[in-house]
């Protein structure tokens, strides 16, 4: 770096190269004038030639995120100095590990200067933490902080489906992992694998992942492609750096999120991850996932035909303990004969007491009917009938009875009002309001006379007012009214160009005429600007538009 610094004193130095050494004159001096621009222009490649790569150690300050245009800007410092920095939006969504306020970093990149307000800055093209002690501080800061949100508890860690039938794997396809994952389950069970390759080491790794992880939980029971019962996360051993993509926020975020239950084989036994800790169980090489996943085949099979073999035995012992129950309970009963026959002794009495109980009944239901008939007669329906004829006999003659009466007195009643209405008020009442009628409409007409008299004597006061006020009778005394080609009215000599055309409005007519010179401000006719007027020309005369002999006023 120091070498690099002489190379930038020695380049400076060739940018204003003194010809002789400077002495003091008060006369004009031949050293070549830079502009500010210029000048700027210089040392801005100056420091570039000369610091087009360095590496610059030292604690980020004044970190707060990317800007809204996306690139980002802070300061790197040491207990004695401070450098700008700043890392361009393409640079930052590539960086491996992204800045954090007070965090030690080795930033790559160039040196640069800022025209605008005379600063020098780093252009930064690469970062990464200042050690391995470093990396480990930022692991276990963000160790705490996703403890503390819970995302490690065991509460909400699932449990392993026993027999999956699906197993999503995200992993590189073209690693030694996913060969011997899958060499696994060919051994011990052959499971469905879907495999969802992704990157296992770079920048873009955790992005991947968590991509997968959401990807596989998106899909939908079913579908073409089908949902796994659990995931496995696999990578190979490697150093810290190497394993870094498995301690982002959000591959970490998605592991936690994920409603699928996911075994963490990243790395070996003794490397670990902090989506170890978010995963729902972390199996120590990605072999050894594939063996938690599924059962083993050979294993299955003996314990299925262990349990057949206890199986057909408890049944054997079941069948045998209940043959034995009904060989004891068969001894216990009865002969079949000694049972049957009390209730076929009892089926013989009541055959026998059948057919004197049918006698018996056919007998009383005869001499009940004999009874019930000879109480019916058509003697009592006659008389019945006949009394009912005598009443409804009466009612009707007591009805015309009733309404004879109801008749007689509504009539007398009709006849009393009748009496008492006549027609002659009525005409009386017409007689009067006619009359009434005749002497208003006599008024009307008067007073309708007398308002359109009063209104016609004020029609023709405003008609002889507005003849005496009409610019018509100015005209008749010999003057005129000058109006532009619009048909608008001038008041002012000063609203008039030369070469505008002109209406003239006289008594008699109208003529069209042209202004040949300028308005005059006033009675001397001295115009706004006189020095850049060229003279005015004498007035043509416009033809008249009638037979008198009146030009124009132009």
């Amino acid at each position: 770096m120091y070498t690099t610094g002489s190379t930038v004193n020695e380049t400076r130095f060739l940018v204003n190269p003194p010809a002789t050494p400077p002495r003091a004159s008060t006369g004009r001096s031949n050293v070549a004038e830079f502009s500010v621009s210029e000048l700027s222009t210089a040392i801005k490649r100056t420091l570039e030639d000369g610091y087009s790569y360095v590496r610059l150690r030292g604690e980020v300050s004044g970190y707060r995120g990317p800007h809204s245009s996306g690139h980002c800007y802070f300061g790197i410092k040491d207990d004695k100095a401070k450098i700008d920095a700043v890392v361009w939006r393409g640079v930052f969504g590539r960086l491996k590990f992204k800045p954090e306020e007070g965090m030690e970093v080795i930033a790559q990149g160039r040196i640069t200067t800022f025209p605008g307000s005379s600063k020098y800055q780093i252009v930064i093209e690469a970062l990464e933490p200042a050690g391995a002690g470093a990396l480990m501080a930022l692991l276990e800061e963000r160790k705490k902080k996703f403890a503390a949100e819970g995302l490690f508890a065991d509460e909400r860690k699932k449990p392993l489906p026993y027999l999956p039938l699906v197993v999503g794997v995200i992993t590189s396809p073209t690693g030694a992992v996913i060969r011997d994952m899958l060499h696994g389950f060919e051994e011990r069970f052959p499971a469905h694998v879907v495999v969802w390759p992704v990157r296992v080491q770079g920048e873009t790794s955790a992005h991947e992942v968590a991509q997968a992880v959401r990807g596989f939980n998106a899909l939908s029971p079913g579908g073409h492609i089908p949902k796994p019962d659990v995931l496995i996360v696999a990578r190979g051993g490697g150093s810290l750096e190497d394993l870094w993509g498995f301690n982002e926020e959000e591959i970490v975020r998605a592991v936690a999120e994920s409603t699928i239950p996911i075994i963490s084989a990243v790395g070996h036994e003794t490397d670990w991850t902090l989506i170890d800790l978010a995963a729902d169980a972390r199996a120590p090489t990605p072999t050894k996932a594939a063996e938690w996943a599924v059962p083993k085949y050979a294993e299955l099979q003996d314990n299925t035909g262990k349990c057949m073999l206890r199986l057909r035995v408890a049944i054997r012992r079941h069948l045998e303990s209940q043959r034995t129950l009904l060989k004891a309970a068969a001894r216990g009963l009865p002969p079949r004969d000694s049972l049957l026959a009390l209730p076929r002794q009892r089926f013989d009495a009541c055959e026998k007491r059948l057919a004197r109980a049918l006698l018996a009944n056919t007998r009383t239901h005869t001499l009940n009917h004999a009874r019930l008939a000879s109480r019916l007669s058509p003697r009592i329906l006659q008389a019945q009938v006949g009394r009912a004829a005598d009443r409804l006999e009466r009612l009707s003659q007591a009805k015309a009875g009733a309404l004879t009466r109801s008749t007689t007195a509504r009539r007398t009643r009709f006849e009393r009002l009748a009496g008492r209405l006549s027609a002659r008020p009525i005409y009386t009442a017409v007689s009067q309001y006619k009359d009434r009628l005749a002497t208003l409409d006599e008024r009307a007409a008067r007073a309708l006379s007398r308002t359109v008299t009063t209104a016609r004597r004020g029609l023709t006061g405003n008609a002889q007012l507005l003849t005496s006020l009409s610019y018509k009778s100015i005209l008749q005394r010999g003057y005129a009214v000058v109006r532009s080609e619009a048909g608008t009215t001038i008041r002012s000599a000063t609203a008039v160009a030369p070469g505008d055309t002109l209406s003239i409005e006289m008594s008699d007519g109208t003529i069209a005429a042209q202004s040949t010179g300028g308005g005059v401000s006033g009675p001397g006719g001295s115009q706004d600007d006189p020095s850049q007027r060229a003279p005015a020309k004498p007035a043509r005369r416009a033809k008249p538009a009638t037979a008198k002999d009146q030009g124009s006023l132009f």
